[in-house]
This record gives C-alpha cells, sequence and structure tokens, in this order.
C-alpha cells in the first residue's frame, strides 16, 4: 500500500481467491482490499471489504484477524467521517489485541481522537506508542505517529514540535520508499512554515509537492486545503476561496467526509474574509452539521467560530464567549483567542465595557501569539478599550503597534501580489487611527494616518531585485506561448491558446510568490508635513480622503497644513465617469462631426463639474501653483488636465505623500544612463514617433521593427535615464502584475519591471491607457506606474483613458523637446499639452488623458 494500491488490490482479491479455508488469510485480504480501495479514493467499498474481513475472522473465532481488521475498519469509517463507530470499532479491536498489534491500535485510537478534537488524548495516546514502536523497529507506524501528532501539534500552534514530527515523518517515508506520504509530509511542513510568518517557504512546499511525481496526476485535497490555509494567511481571500472550493469538490466526489467539513469549514473562512458573509454562513453551518454528525465537538467549535465571524455584526458576547470555552477545552489555543476577541468588540459595541475589560484582560497574549490575523485583532481590539476609556494617545499607540506587524510580515515578501495583500490585515487599523485623527480635527494628525492608510506596500523601500530563475523561465514562456498565438491568430484564425497561456501565467504567479530574495526594508513612520513643506517648495500639496462616503482634503502650502471637506464622493465619481467615457469616445474619432460635437462638449462639462467640486473648497490654497495630488479611491485615474483650472498647470500624482517625497529625494546617478527609444508592434504611427524623437536625438538607442523584443528592452531600460516606450498597454485586473505592454516577442509585464537593477529615471509611457492602475483596499495600487515608483523611476508619464497613437506623436515630440531643454517632466508636460488642444478631438483627448505620475 502507498506504492501502487490497484496492484495492492488486485493481489487481495487473489489472496482472497486461494485462501481456501484460511480464515486469516482470507481476512487479511479482504483487509487489504479495504485499504488499497481507500486510497483509490472509493469509500463506501473500503467499508465493505473492511467489514467482510472482520465477519470471516469473527465467524470463525479468528480474534487476533478479527480484531485487526476492526482496526482497518476504524480507519476506513474515520475518513469518511463516522468518528464514534470508529472509536466503537476500535474499542472492540482493544480486546483481541495484545503486543505490537495492540500499540498499533492505540496509534490508530490517538488519530481517532484527534480528529474528534480531543487533542490532550490523543498527545497522550502517541506518547505512551513511541518507545514500543522504536524498540521493535516499526518504521511504517513511526512515521504514520511523527506525521499525525505533527498536524496535531500545528492545531495547536506548538510549530517547533510540529516541524521536527515532520522531518522526522518525511525521512521515515522515504526510508520505506514511500514516497507519496514523504512529499505529504513536506507539504504539511509548509504549513508550519505558513502559521510561523513564511508564506514563500510554504508555497514553495507545496509547488513541490504538487509537481513531485509520486502526486502528479492524483487528486490532493489536503494539499488543497493546506495552501488555503497560506493563502487567508497572507490576504489572498479570492485565490484561497477558490482553492477550497477545488478541495470540496474533490471531497464530495470520493466520499471523504472527514476531510470535506474541514475543506467546508476553510471556504466559510475565505469567504468571510471577502466579506460573503451569505457563504461564510452557508458553509459553516454544513461544517458545523457535519462535525456535529462525526461527534466532533472540537471541530464543530471551529465552525462555530466561523459563523461567528462571518456574523459578527449581530452576534453576543455570550454566544463568543461559549464559542472561546468550547475551543479552549478542544486545545484550539489560537482560535480561542479569536474568539475571545469576537466577544470584547461585541462587548465594546455595545457599551459593556467592564466586560470587554475583563475579556480582553485574558486574551492579552493575543497581540504576542497566534497568526498575523490574530495579533492585528488583538491590538484593534486594545485600541477600541483604551478609546473607550477616554485614552485617545494609548488608542494611537495600540494603532501603530498593530500596523508595525503587518510592515513586518510585508517586508519579508519577495511577492509584490502579496505584500498588497498583507497590507488588508492593516486597513481597520489604519483606519480607525484616520477616524480617531478626523474626530479630533488636527490637520497634521489626519495627514499622517491618511498617509498610514494608503500605499502601505509601497512604503517598503527595494535593497536588490529577485534574482529567480525559475521566475524568469516561466515569464520567458509565458511571452512565448502569448507570442505563438497573437501569430496563429494573424495566420487564420487557429484555436486560441487560452488554456496554454493561463497555465504558463499560473506559474509566473507561484513563481514569483516563492522569492526569497531580501527585497525590501520597512518605511518607517510616514512623512511629517514639516519634511513636505521642504521638499514642496511652491507646490502645494493635497490628499485626498475618503471617510464614509465624503471626501476631504489636506493641503501642505509653505509650512502650514489645512484640512477642507469637499462633498460626497457619489457626484465626483459621476462626473468623473462622464469625463472618461467622453474622452475614450473622442479619441476613437467616431460618428458625425455634430456627435462629435456634442460629445466634446459632455467632456468639456464633465470637466467644469469636477472642477467645481474637487477645486472650488481648495481655492484659496492652491490659487494657480504647482501641484502634488494624492488621489483616493477611483480618482487615481484621474485626467486632471480636463478640469480649467489646472489646464496649463503643473500637476503631479501621486500614491502617497511618502511615495512622491522618496521619488523626489530619490538620488540622481552619477552615470549618464542615456535615453532608450522603443516603439511596440501594430503602432504603425508609434514607429514614426520613435523614428522622429531618434532623428532628433541621435545619442538615443532606438528600438524599432523586430527588435523591439523584452530581453532587448529591458537590459536597455535597466539604469537609463529616460525611457520612452510606444507599445499597446494591458492592464489586468484579475492580476494586475501580469499588466503589460506588448512588445515584438510577447508581453512585457510587471514581473519583468520587478527584475530590473536600476529602474530608468523617467519613463514615458504613451500607450493606451499605460497609466490605470488597480485598486485594492487600503488605496493600495498595482499596475506598471506603482512598480516602476516602488523601484525608484521618479517620474513617469503615462495616460488614464484610450488615446490614438497618431494623436499622442505631435504632444510626445513637443514633451521630448521641452524635456532636452531642461524642463522638469511636469512643466515639460503642461507645455506640451497646449500642442493636443489645438488639434481636432482625438488631440484634445489625448492631451488631457496624459498625467505626470512621481516627481
Amino acid at each position: 500500500m502507498g506504492r501502487d494500491p490497484r496492484k495492492a488490490l488486485s493481489e487481495a482479491d487473489a489472496a482472497v481467491a486461494g485462501a481456501q479455508g484460511d480464515v486469516a488469510a482470507a481476512s487479511l485480504a479482504h483487509r487489504a482490499a479495504g485499504l488499497a480501495l481507500r486510497e483509490l479514493g472509493d469509500l463506501a467499498m473500503a467499508e465493505s471489504r473492511a467489514r467482510i474481513g472482520v465477519r470471516v475472522a469473527a465467524r470463525r473465532g479468528a480474534i487476533q484477524a478479527a480484531a485487526e481488521a476492526r482496526m482497518s475498519l476504524a480507519f476506513i469509517l474515520l475518513d469518511r467521517g463516522r468518528i464514534r463507530a470508529a472509536l466503537t470499532e476500535a474499542d472492540r479491536a482493544a480486546a483481541g489485541l495484545t503486543g505490537l498489534p495492540a500499540v498499533r491500535l492505540a496509534c490508530q485510537r490517538a488519530l481517532i481522537l484527534q480528529r474528534a478534537g480531543r487533542l490532550d488524548e490523543a498527545l497522550t495516546g502517541y506518547a505512551s506508542a513511541l518507545p514500543t514502536l522504536r524498540r521493535t523497529g516499526d518504521l511504517l507506524w513511526q512515521a504514520r505517529v511523527h506525521n499525525n501528532r505533527g498536524l496535531l501539534h500545528t492545531h495547536r500552534g506548538a510549530l517547533v514540535a510540529a516541524d521536527a514530527d515532520f522531518v522526522k515523518a518525511s525521512a521515515l517515508w522515504r526510508e520505506l520508499g514511500r514516497d507519496v506520504h514523504a512529499a505529504e509530509s513536506e507539504c504539511n511542513r509548509g504549513n508550519v512554515a505558513a502559521l510561523s510568518g513564511d508564506a514563500p517557504s510554504a508555497l514553495a512546499s507545496y509547488d513541490r509537492a504538487e509537481t513531485a511525481p509520486a502526486l502528479q496526476n492524483k487528486p490532493n485535497p489536503q494539499l488543497h486545503l493546506n495552501r488555503c490555509q497560506v493563502l487567508l494567511s497572507v490576504g489572498l481571500f479570492d485565490d484561497a476561496r477558490r482553492t477550497a472550493e477545488r478541495a470540496v469538490a474533490e471531497l464530495k466526489a470520493v466520499g471523504q467526509h472527514a476531510d470535506l467539513a474541514e475543506a467546508q469549514l476553510w471556504l466559510a473562512q475565505a469567504a468571510a474574509a471577502l466579506g460573503w458573509s451569505d457563504v461564510a454562513g452557508r458553509e459553516a453551518r454544513a461544517a458545523y452539521a457535519a462535525f456535529t454528525r462525526q461527534d466532533r465537538p472540537g471541530w464543530a467549535a471551529l465552525a462555530r467560530l466561523a459563523a461567528l465571524r462571518a456574523a459578527e455584526s449581530t452576534a453576543t458576547v455570550r454566544s463568543a464567549l461559549e464559542c472561546a470555552r468550547d475551543l479552549a477545552a478542544a486545545g484550539w489555543r489560537v482560535a480561542e483567542l479569536e474568539a475571545t476577541l469576537i466577544a470584547a468588540r461585541v462587548a465594546l459595541r455595545t457599551g459593556d465595557l467592564a466586560t470587554a475589560e475583563r475579556v480582553l484582560e485574558s486574551a492579552g497574549p493575543a497581540r504576542r501569539s497566534g497568526t498575523l490575523g490574530v495579533r492585528v485583532r488583538g491590538w484593534h481590539a486594545q485600541a477600541l478599550l483604551r478609546q473607550a476609556h477616554g485614552d485617545r494617545r494609548g488608542a494611537l499607540s495600540a494603532l501603530r503597534a498593530g500596523l508595525a506587524l503587518v510592515e513586518q510580515r510585508q517586508a519579508v515578501l519577495g511577492a509584490t501580489e502579496l505584500r498588497v495583500h498583507v497590507a488588508t490585515f492593516g486597513t481597520e487599523l489604519a483606519n480607525f487611527g484616520l477616524d480617531l485623527a478626523i474626530a479630533a480635527g488636527t490637520p497634521r494628525d489626519i495627514l499622517a494616518w491618511a498617509e498610514r492608510a494608503r500605499a502601505r506596500a509601497m512604503r517598503l523601500r527595494p535593497v536588490k531585485p529577485p534574482d529567480d530563475v525559475e521566475l524568469a523561465d516561466a515569464l520567458a514562456e509565458l511571452r512565448r506561448i502569448t507570442a505563438e498565438g497573437t501569430q496563429a491568430r494573424l495566420a487564420g484564425g487557429s484555436r486560441p491558446r487560452t488554456a496554454l497561456r493561463r497555465a504558463a501565467e499560473e506559474r509566473v504567479v507561484r513563481a514569483s510568490r516563492v522569492a526569497r530574495n531580501p527585497l525590501h526594508q520597512p518605511g518607517g513612520a510616514p512623512p511629517s508635513a514639516a519634511d513636505l513643506a521642504d521638499a514642496l517648495g511652491a507646490t502645494v500639496l493635497v490628499e485626498l480622503i475618503r471617510q464614509d462616503g465624503e471626501l476631504l482634503a489636506v493641503t501642505v502650502r509653505n509650512s502650514r497644513c489645512r484640512l477642507h471637506r469637499i462633498g460626497q464622493l457619489g457626484p465626483v465619481a459621476g462626473a468623473l465617469e462622464t469625463a472618461t467615457s467622453a474622452l475614450r469616445t473622442l479619441a476613437l474619432d467616431f460618428g458625425t462631426p455634430r456627435g462629435r460635437t456634442a460629445v466634446r462638449q459632455a467632456a468639456e462639462s464633465a470637466g467644469k463639474v469636477l472642477d467645481t467640486l474637487l477645486l472650488d473648497p481648495l481655492r484659496a490654497e492652491i490659487s494657480g501653483r504647482p501641484l502634488v495630488i494624492v488621489p483616493t479611491a477611483g480618482l487615481h485615474a484621474m485626467p486632471w488636465s480636463l478640469l480649467p483650472s489646472l489646464a496649463g498647470v503643473p500637476v503631479r500624482v501621486a500614491p502617497s505623500a511618502a511615495a512622491w517625497l522618496r521619488a523626489v529625494r530619490t538620488p540622481q546617478s552619477t552615470e549618464d544612463g542615456g535615453t532608450i527609444l522603443a516603439a511596440g508592434p501594430g503602432l504603425r504611427a508609434a514607429q514614426h514617433e520613435v523614428a522622429a524623437l531618434a532623428r532628433q536625438d541621435p545619442s538615443a538607442k532606438a528600438f524599432l521593427g523586430p527588435d523591439v523584443t523584452v530581453p532587448a528592452v529591458l537590459t536597455a531600460l535597466d539604469g537609463a535615464e529616460l525611457a520612452h516606450i510606444a507599445a499597446h498597454g494591458l492592464l489586468r485586473t484579475d492580476n494586475p502584475l501580469l499588466s503589460a505592454l506588448e512588445l515584438v516577442d510577447g508581453p512585457l509585464t510587471v514581473y519583468d519591471l520587478e527584475r530590473l537593477g536600476r529602474a530608468p529615471a523617467t519613463v514615458i509611457l504613451p500607450a493606451c491607457q499605460s497609466g490605470v492602475s488597480a485598486v485594492r483596499a487600503g488605496d493600495e495600487i498595482l499596475g506598471l506606474v506603482s512598480a516602476l515608483l516602488t523601484l525608484g523611476t521618479r517620474t513617469v508619464v503615462a495616460t488614464v483613458t484610450p488615446v490614438s497613437d497618431v494623436d499622442t506623436a505631435p504632444i510626445m515630440l513637443a514633451l521630448h523637446e521641452e524635456l532636452r531643454n531642461g524642463t522638469a517632466p511636469a512643466e515639460a508636460m503642461a507645455a506640451a499639452r497646449a500642442v493636443g488642444g489645438r488639434g481636432g478631438d482625438g488631440s484634445v483627448a489625448a492631451a488631457a488623458s496624459f498625467v505626470c505620475f512621481g516627481a
């Protein structure tokens, strides 16, 4: 068993036929058939064969054989989720076993107790059995005990002990030649790494296990469950949901009800994290019912916790504390702390300070142990309590402590995607701090907390680029498949290579997530208003803030910091949608002259509305000065020059004030990296544009036609002073890091850009919507612009609406002429827009679309 269950089943059936009255042999053969069927996933037939083995031996009084058959039956019943029946069969078997078989039965009974959530009893059972197993040299059962005990330690949070057990189990499995089980133990080590905060190592373990030859083409729902837990730990909630759904489907197919209930529990947790309370409640209730039927009270308590988490707004203190007590009785320490914190938050919400204080006192360790989510919740509850007692300073201190934990976790992650999603754990803390600052009305504090609440992943300073062969190979494969698909379409419509491309993209994502390079160091405290004022000079900073559907703004002008109430976000969002829709239509140059005139008027009218809504409250501060604007929510794609008050005004847009200040302070390289120019395929006007720019600047390195490949462009980009890439842009909202510029040999993605040793100082991307980013919780943004700014690029000039390459060319020629004359990028762009304003509708749309990001 464990090597070839189909062969084992065939040999067992042959042994039954050849038993010829040998009761013990026949019973053993039926046992073997049952265990083989279990590994093949046919649990109903496995149970039937194991029961036959019991009956054959029991009828002839073969006590030992019957007891051993009951051991196998108990094992199968455990998988089917029939815990009480499994314990009954184990107890019956105990009456007929002595010596080593009795010790093996004790191990099996401990596993049943473990699955029932009776962890202390299970631990005692394993401890008593191991000495005999070692003395008798029973490697198989030693391996089983170490693996199962490792799982028990993992659930209890004893991670060092868990890892030691899995290391021992893996070595024993390999000594026995059982590569499947060795891979599964290595996979379990990944779960320990995840709980220790090392998500890259965990995901790497799962990837190795999933691709191990022993597990190829074999359903492995337990692997999916382990991966789901890691994805939850780093905030990849939607990926966790899909992974749990896959495990649920596989477990339903084989009727493995014990693991199915656990899969439903993880699915409930993922859905709750996504805010899908209905789905979370449904799955939690299904898991609770299954655990109750299976007589697993400890696991049932975990399901109750999942239901509480999904419906915390309607929970009572009593229900949460009852759940915490049940979890404590089962030994689920980390889960107990979380239930306790829910009780505390409910008590605070209902004004029961005495209960909240008493509960939080017992939950103090939650701030120092457990998963990141639990520790952050602990600090959140502490902040709530201190605020309830009127200790505002103490509350803010607790919030900063929680946010520091999030930043520490982000700093050790190699993948941008993971850093951005981990930031979601701090969103509630940062927003709470922002609410407290707004209530106090101190503009400098509001600015500081607004900065803590946004683009936290971009505050981490790059140390060195990733040097990962697997990621490089995966990116090369993605480019090859994409290019081949494009060529096939152009050659006459062969079948799309969607499945191949998606598989290649998945390989890129997985390779990026396990990056182990020390990429980042913590970004430190948010910049003070004084620091910003020193760097701004005559420029005014406008940081927009969203609070409960209302827009606020903090301005920094000279040494003065002021708060302004803008109004509701809804009307602004509506006018922005009208403006961008009109600009898209103008860029297409479609329709009758009369219709285009109406669309142009609609764009201008929307610009005036936005000007009134956003800038009227700020007139006294901005007064025609150059601006640095830090947007919020959906305003990151605002065509700012469309606002009449900003026509001709140099405007810089940044994800955060900290990101802008870092760009300003990024030291200029002493080396002249030169200028590179590149034109992607399918854009004839872009080819002419780049050729014209090359004639204006003979020292520039120009890439045209077949030379515009990803390796060539990336090599030239590394350390360049100015880079101009005119290529089709693609924003991927499903995975913004796959957003790309289309070159001859395939996409140049964000993942590629992150491999640069030294980012170019200034980058111009005149492609359609190259400046649009996907916005995540906490104003975390992902896309081409954010990647370049994070890497150290000072300025990115890009578009936020679709543009025609024909209409952008004159604007770009004017921009480069200004830059060669020494004009700063924002001022140069403001001057170049005048060229577009004198053209047709497409030129007007193109001029309005360009935004200067960064310094």
